[in-house]
């Protein structure tokens, strides 16, 4: 699934490419906003909010301020396998396939008309939750999330709030806190492995035996920021902070049966499942069992 990182660096492309060009196609391809007519209306921004994209609308000229017409977000969320073209180039990343996608996978398409009379094609295939509500109402969409990792006003309240979130999950697994998006959003996956690691943590042990073991939520949240503003306009992930030679991007995410870049231990491959969420998929961890050790439950 792509995580913040990614999303922040297809919104920044996504936003130089339309922000402040006229919609003169606009076609959603999904139940509940098929019948949508945004021809007219210009994109205000583009902007990520954790793992959401929210492209901001404004109704056409002369209808700004009627309160019949106020303006508009067209939500979408890339998860597993989302991504967006423009002008028929894909916004690479790590995280998902940049490989032609086949027609009936798109979602969304876009046109949009510069005021110098450049033209710009946006596309998204295989984007999910695609909801268009009014700005306003954006928060009925993304109020729940927790801090933003990559948020630009990020400050001491962010910080304490995503602190605070993670020390009230003490009854869950650490790996499990860490993709809660309510807790602080943008990890998924890979930085979930890779926090663990830098932890020194497996990722099935509980918060709260985590902090008991002299964990410190505040370390913790902040490399997981930095981690992110790092990577945010890389389209190669990088946690081990590059020194490693060919292939030497991650510590342990993707590396199962190959040794640990610490201690050269065979990286062992598992899976967490969240009980919480009924039919939830088990999501594949790496680990090292020297550097993080065992799993509580004997896993």
């Amino acid at each position: 699934m792509p995580e913040g990182d990614t999303v922040h660096r297809q919104c920044r492309v996504l936003h130089e490419a339309l922000a402040g060009a006229v919609l003169t196609v606009a076609d959603l391809r999904v139940p509940g906003a098929a019948t949508a007519n945004l021809v007219g209306w210009s994109v205000s921004e583009v902007v990520p909010r954790g793992k959401h994209l929210l492209i901001r609308l404004l109704p056409p000229e002369g209808s700004i301020g009627d309160p019949a017409r106020p303006p508009l977000t067209l939500h979408n969320h890339l998860m597993m396998d989302g991504i967006w073209h423009v002008d028929g180039r894909a916004l690479r990343s790590g995280d998902t396939s940049a490989g032609p996608r086949p027609a009936h996978t798109l979602r969304i398409r876009l046109t949009a008309r510069h005021g110098d009379g450049r033209t710009v094609v946006a596309r998204g295939y295989d984007v999910k939750q695609v909801r268009l509500v009014r700005t306003a109402d954006e928060h009925e969409l993304v109020g729940h999330l927790g801090p933003d990792l990559l948020d630009p006003r990020w400050g001491d309240p962010h910080r304490e709030r995503a602190v605070a979130n993670l020390i009230a999950q003490e009854d869950r697994e650490l790996g499990l806190a860490l993709l809660d998006q309510r807790v602080m959003a943008g990890l998924g996956n890979i930085y979930r492995s890779e926090l663990c690691f830098l932890q020194r943590v497996h990722p099935t042990v509980p918060v709260s035996s985590w902090l008991a073991a002299g964990g410190e939520a505040g370390a913790l949240v902040d490399l997981a920021r930095r981690l992110l503003v790092v990577n945010k306009d890389r389209t190669v992930r990088v946690t081990t902070g590059g020194m490693m030679g060919r292939d030497g991007d991650l510590w342990v995410y993707g590396r199962a049966g190959k040794p640990c870049r610490r201690c050269g231990t065979r990286i062992r491959r598992g899976e967490m499942a969240d009980p919480s969420i009924e039919g939830s998929t088990a999501r594949v961890i790496h680990t090292c069992p020297r550097c993080q050790g065992e799993p509580p439950d004997g896993r």
